[in-house]
């Protein structure tokens, strides 16, 4: 049993990275191998169109690009379970897990009204979500519908709901003095994770652990 982890954040031990880690812990104690993948490590693009895996000539289900990207692809079709880890950035994922999500995601989809995804098997994942804004700017903002497009089409592809976490209010800074950011009270903003983050710590452990037991026959 193996669970990989998808970082779409730039930074490798910040907040989106900490909850993968403490989820991969969690499969780890399921029993599972783990693996995490930073995007940001990565010579990769997003999908340029070209529509190789849509050719009826060709196996479907394979991205023709050949990059830093090409192996990560595999490894998600042979994992038997995976974790989209995500900042929010201008009110989307980060660019990296864009192109990713692109990249994997349009392979296996072959517009046909018979064959809803050509992706091998059924696999488990989560969405982890971590973001500067607070859940009342997500609800005001019309985030949850905006994500949910993503969160739908995974189901479609991957043919299992995916779990979600979110990660709200987060720390971006460790000194918000040396930032322009005047628009946030510093305080306030450790205070909330002091409060928050453990549990969001342990709500990722028990999905990375449910996510192998999902898988366990």
């Amino acid at each position: 049993m193996k669970l990989i982890a998808i970082n779409g954040s730039p930074r490798k031990n910040w907040n989106t990275a900490q909850l993968l880690q403490s989820a991969m812990q969690g499969a780890q104690d399921a029993g599972a191998e783990t693996e995490i993948v930073h995007l940001y490590a990565l010579n990769f693009k997003g999908c340029t169109s070209c529509f190789y895996c849509k050719l009826k000539s060709k196996e479907h289900g394979t991205c023709a690009m050949k990059d830093d990207l090409t192996p990560v692809l595999e490894k998600v079709k042979n994992a038997d379970a995976v974790i989209f880890g995500t900042p929010v950035y201008f009110m989307n994922y980060s660019a990296g897990m864009v192109a990713f999500i692109e990249r994997l995601f349009f392979s296996n989809y072959i517009y046909s009204a018979e064959i809803p995804t050509v992706f091998p098997k059924k696999l488990p994942s989560a969405f982890f979500y971590t973001m500067n804004m607070t859940q009342q700017h997500y609800e005001q903002f019309g985030m949850a519908q905006k994500f949910g497009i993503y969160e739908n089409f995974t189901k479609t592809l991957l043919q299992v709901e995916p779990k979600i976490l979110y990660a709200f209010n987060t720390v971006q800074f460790k000194d918000y003095s040396k930032y322009e950011s005047s628009i946030f009270n510093p305080e306030e903003k450790f205070a909330y994770k002091e409060k928050n983050f453990d549990e969001l710590l342990k709500q990722a452990y028990n999905i990375g652990k449910d996510l192998i037991n999902q898988k366990t026959p």
